[in-house]
């Protein structure tokens, strides 16, 4: 009898993250929602750039995390931090960025304000929908 056959671990396969993301994926929606914000209005300290040393990063990726976090169940910087590393629909939403477990809990540390009004409107909006 045979069994079913997977590919080679060797084999390459060409493919983009883009073709890997369904169009009703709920990524999608978190990334337009995101995008769509004023961060300044909501109370989020934005990032300015740097001339010396290692750029930070941008406040709307901390964003994404928090709702797609908050969407999955994922309340750990640490758990949040593996997900953006193992995750493909993470990797779509970020870019491929994988900022540590600090920085993303640093971020909730700083914006306590900002993030409370963040998932108070996600949710109203979600509801209005």
């Amino acid at each position: 009898m045979q069994h079913i056959t997977g590919i080679p671990r060797n084999q390459m396969c060409f493919s983009s993250l883009e073709d890997t993301i369904l169009p009703d994926n709920p990524v999608r929606f978190i990334d337009a929602f995101v995008d769509a914000l004023s961060l300044t209005a909501m109370g989020f300290t934005v990032q300015t750039i740097k001339s010396e040393g290692r750029p930070s990063y941008d406040t709307k990726l901390f964003l994404k995390i928090y709702l797609y976090g908050y969407l999955n169940g994922l309340r750990s910087s640490r758990k949040l931090e593996k997900e953006c590393a193992r995750n493909i629909e993470l990797q779509w939403l970020l870019l491929g960025i994988i900022p540590n477990y600090h920085s993303i809990s640093d971020f909730r540390k700083g914006n306590p304000a900002g993030l409370k009004k963040l998932f108070k409107l996600f949710v109203s909006f979600l509801k209005d929908a």
